[in-house]
This record gives C-alpha cells, sequence and structure tokens, in this order.
C-alpha cells in the first residue's frame, strides 16, 4: 500500500534548477498532517453513508426551483436531498485520496442500513465495522452518520433613485442560505473504538441583485446546485481535518566538491536519494579537508530527510555544524528542528 507514514514525511521534488554557485537549490512540497488526523495505522479507509432513509427524495433541479417560486421565493423549510448527501462521500473521497494521506473504498451500495437514536445515527456495530474491512481490504470505516440541510430564501424589490439620470428604477434581490450540519465518525476495528468524531456546521449564502426578474434568477444559483455546493463545503472542511496538506517550500545542497559530489548530484536530480546517499556517505568518511568533509555531511542529512529520516537528518546536520561553521549549515538544522516537530505530533497519534 503506498500510504505509509514515510509518504507524510518525505517530500517529493517538483523543481530542479541551479544557480552560479556550487548550491543547488529545489522546490519540494512538505507534507502537514491535519489538525485531528487519523492515527498512523490506518492507511486506508471505507467510506459509506449512514443517513439516508425514506425522508431522502432525488429532487429534480426543474422541479425543486418551482416549488420555491410558488412560495415567491419567501421559504424556510428542511430538506434531505439524495444528490447532495450523496456528494459529501464522493467529494470526500476524491479529497482524502488526493492528499496522499489514505487509500480509499467507496463501494457501490454505499447507503448502509442504520437505526438512530432520535435524529442521529446509532453507532455501527463493531461486527459490521469487521465485516465492511474485511469485504473491502481497509483499515477502517468512515461514516457519515448525520447529515442535515435547512434552507432558508428571501426575495424582495426596492426603489432607488438615479441622481445623475434624475430617475427612479427598480431593483430585484433575492438571497439563499443553506445552514447544514454533519456527523462522522472513524471506526478503528482493530482498537474498537471511533478513533475521530466530528461534527461539521456552517451556513453558505448565495446572493444576487438584478434589474430584472428574470436575469436575477439566472445568475443566481439554484436550490438544488446550493445544497450540491453545500456537500462539497462539507467534504472540504471535514478532509482539511483528517488529510495531508502540502505547502511548497525548498531545499539547498553542494553539487561541487569531487567526481563523487557530480556523480551523486545526478542521481539527487533524478530524485534517487539511496545513491546519492551512498556516495556522500564516502566523502563524508574519507575527505581529509574540513570544508569537503562538512558539504557532504550537510548533504547526508538532506537525503535522510528525503527518505524520510528526520533523526538522522538532524544527526549528521549536526556533524557538518560540528566539522565546519557555514550559516546555511545554521538555517537548516533550524528547517529541521521545525519537521521533527510536526513529525512528533503526528506520530503522538498513533
Amino acid at each position: 500500500m503506498k500510504n505509509r507514514l514515510i509518504h507524510i514525511l518525505i517530500f517529493f521534488v517538483l523543481i530542479l534548477f541551479t544557480s552560479c554557485s556550487s548550491v543547488y537549490y529545489l522546490r519540494v512540497q512538505t507534507g502537514i498532517p491535519g489538525s485531528n488526523d487519523l492515527p498512523a495505522n490506518i492507511q486506508s479507509l471505507t467510506l459509506v453513508n449512514r443517513t439516508v432513509d425514506s425522508r431522502y427524495h432525488n429532487y429534480a433541479a426543474d422541479t425543486l426551483q418551482q416549488q420555491f417560486y410558488i412560495k415567491q421565493f419567501k421559504h424556510d423549510t428542511v430538506l434531505y436531498d439524495l444528490t447532495a448527501v450523496d456528494t459529501v462521500i464522493r467529494a470526500l473521497g476524491e479529497l482524502l485520496y488526493e492528499s496522499g494521506r489514505f487509500d480509499i473504498v467507496i463501494p457501490e451500495n454505499r447507503f448502509v442500513p442504520h437505526k438512530k437514536n432520535g435524529f442521529v445515527t446509532q453507532v455501527m456495530p463493531w461486527e459490521e465495522v469487521e465485516q465492511i474491512c474485511k469485504t473491502f481490504t481497509t483499515d477502517a470505516v468512515l461514516s457519515l452518520d448525520h447529515f442535515k440541510t435547512s434552507i432558508s430564501t428571501k426575495y424582495d424589490s426596492e426603489t432607488l433613485y438615479d441622481q445623475s439620470e434624475d430617475s427612479y428604477y427598480r431593483a430585484y434581490l433575492a438571497i439563499i442560505a443553506i445552514q447544514y450540519e454533519a456527523l462522522f465518525r472513524v471506526y478503528d476495528p482493530q482498537t474498537k473504538k471511533i478513533v475521530n468524531r466530528t461534527i461539521i456546521k456552517d451556513t453558505l449564502w448565495w446572493e444576487g441583485a438584478e434589474l430584472s426578474n428574470i436575469e436575477l434568477f439566472k445568475r443566481l444559483t439554484s436550490v438544488k446546485n446550493a445544497m450540491v455546493e453545500s456537500g462539497i463545503a462539507i467534504a472540504l472542511d471535514y478532509s482539511d481535518k483528517i488529510s495531508t496538506h502540502w505547502k511548497n517550500d525548498q531545499r539547498k545542497y553542494f553539487e561541487n566538491g569531487n567526481q563523487q559530489f557530480e556523480q551523486a548530484h545526478l542521481f539527487a536530480k533524478e530524485s534517487d536519494w539511496e545513491q546519492a546517499l551512498g556516495l556522500w556517505l564516502i566523502v563524508a568518511e574519507q575527505a581529509r579537508g574540513k570544508s569537503l568533509r562538512s558539504k557532504a555531511e550537510f548533504n547526508v542529512a538532506l537525503a535522510y530527510e528525503m527518505l524520510g529520516d528526520i533523526n538522522q537528518a538532524i544527526i549528521w546536520g549536526v556533524k557538518s555544524y560540528e566539522t565546519y561553521y557555514r550559516p546555511l549549515t545554521v538555517e537548516y538544522l533550524n528547517v529541521l528542528k521545525n519537521r521533527k516537530k510536526e513529525v512528533d505530533k503526528y506520530t503522538q497519534n498513533e
């Protein structure tokens, strides 16, 4: 399985470019775990929906819009739309997979039978959790266990005065507000614990103003689309909490020194960090001059970081600093210190 802890720690080289000096620059992406990241042993998820019942309908967009027009677009209601609730799961699956943190399975029969305590779905029985994970070969079950959308629409018009034209004109205004709430639970069959329970609540607004009723409702998003967009917003919010975030960053290493440096540089350009590491280690052990040895030790530190071993990277960074002082080494040790904090924060969730 591709998503292991090391993939949270390693860096993916995007662009390589050189300068006139012996220092080579890399643009990289660094992974930062989400604020509510799941335990490291959970690398794959089966996504299911345990909210859909007899209240849900797959509303046709035109029919739904007409219902609001009949109410003069002044309407407050709760709607249970099948497309909107399914959008949450499908969008969430794509976001979690693209983060590189998880492998994702969304079953064709993802609407799972369930029982409710009042308005909220009961906790999934552990026998069912185990069966789902066994069937789809995943580490845990991520279930949408509650979903609700309250829709409020408003429509009005007002007369405005245009001083430059010395005339009055009528403007039409409309607002759609959707207040949504969702409950996610992540079931770990190994520990028989709910390792994540998150409630997502917010309100989305759409508004428009035109001089014509026809143009107003041509431009304003439909009620159906607004509900689907709310589902996407829920998926985005929850994905941010449990998946890896990637940020652009930069690293440096020494490309010149001797023939082994030049060969290692070619390996590094191809992201073959193990081969590059081997050559830099040889130089670090055999170099007589402190300057060259310090450069090799610096590069060894970088190679270990790229391979996901932050502890070894720090050890070799300190060696480079002790062998020969460079401001660049101090700068890099500070970077590694911050990375170490991020890694420790992540591994505490194991």
